[in-house]
């Protein structure tokens, strides 16, 4: 055994050792949101043993017959996982999840200060073919926690105190940002931790792919129709942009924050307020652009800007590289220009 390979262990930065060190810059820190962050975490891991198949054999049994055991849907499933675990974490007072209609609002003896959105499989309809998926989620502090609202929810983005997602696929990957940049976690299944190998991930400031359905394209607006135009046919003599579209909002991202470019799920006329959720797919997607450097926009205003009227309402977006989103904006603002004159 490699006694010099196994001590160089003890250095790793785990997520928890990590979110401590954060939070000791923080006079004012109580440990409560290390204590939720780490309830989030075991969500996480959780859904991911199920997302591996874990306990498959048992369902199966040795015969290959299903023995009669009812499988969750893993969305549902993960839904409960992250309920219970953010309820019994005791810091939470409303939970908003994209599985229910309804808010949570947690029984008053368990509650603290913090709301949490979240998606707790994004993507799922890719499960039976081994797409990556994910869990997404944001943060807010509640001003009253006894007396806490539906309206304390509809708060805008950049009120956010943290966001992350973690990404089910060929590794687990926790990707978060508590407002101090964004950092990357792998979980190292023989330890049964997350550990820091991305930090302080940065967006390059213009990238080579573009990420959007362009089978949606003939109800595009005019602005939309131009970008994608301009990356498939350049007129400044510069190389085409890539096309990558898995169709997994948590893969997608990712691959933007880590290579750059630009993702895009625009209105269109099908869709007017564009397919994605502001709450726990827009917001916190978007606070982890602006933290790694890149944008975030709906065709009218920077993304974290957007007050909510509703928990599951949509909205447009378009995000990653600072400079191709700047693009974007240019193009919105010319048609704003042009339908006012």
């Amino acid at each position: 055994m490699d006694h010099e390979a196994d001590a160089h262990r003890t250095d790793l930065m785990t997520i928890t050792r990590h979110v401590l060190n954060e939070q000791s810059r923080n006079p004012e820190s109580r440990g409560d949101f290390t204590i939720l962050l780490s309830h989030i975490v075991l969500g996480c891991k959780f859904v991911a043993s199920a997302v591996n198949k874990a306990g498959l054999a048992k369902l199966i049994g040795l015969a290959g017959e299903t023995n009669g055991e009812e499988q969750k849907k893993l969305d549902v499933l993960s839904n409960e996982v992250f309920i219970k675990a953010l309820v019994s974490s005791g810091r939470t007072c409303v939970l908003v999840s994209e599985e229910d209609e309804e808010a949570t609002f947690v029984d008053p003896k368990l509650r603290g200060k913090y709301c949490v959105c979240f998606d707790p499989l994004d993507g799922s309809s890719n499960i039976d073919c081994g797409v990556s998926i994910g869990t997404i989620f944001g943060i807010y502090m509640i001003k009253d926690k006894d007396n806490v609202t539906l309206e304390d929810v509809l708060q805008p983005g950049k009120n956010m105190l943290a966001a992350g997602y973690c990404m089910y696929g060929s590794s687990c990957t926790l990707v978060l940002s508590s407002g101090n940049g964004v950092n990357g976690f792998t979980l190292d299944p023989s330890l049964g931790e997350f550990i820091l190998t991305h930090p302080d991930i940065k967006i390059p400031k213009k990238g080579k792919i573009y990420s959007v359905n362009e089978g949606n394209a003939r109800n595009w607006d005019v602005p939309t129709e131009t970008f994608v135009e301009k990356c498939k046919y350049p007129k400044d003599g510069s190389s085409p942009k890539s096309l990558r579209y898995i169709g997994s909002m948590v893969a997608d991202v990712h691959r933007t924050l880590l290579y750059g470019g630009v993702f895009l799920y625009p209105a269109d006329e099908k869709n007017p307020n564009g397919k994605l959720r502001v709450l726990y797919e827009v917001f916190p997607m978007s606070y982890l652009m602006e933290q790694a450097g890149g944008q975030s926009f709906t065709g009218k205003e920077r993304a974290l800007d957007l007050v909510p009227t509703k928990i599951h309402e949509r909205s447009p977006i378009f995000l990653g590289s600072y400079d191709d989103v700047e693009e974007i904006k240019a193009l919105y603002a010319e048609q704003a220009k042009s339908s006012s004159a």
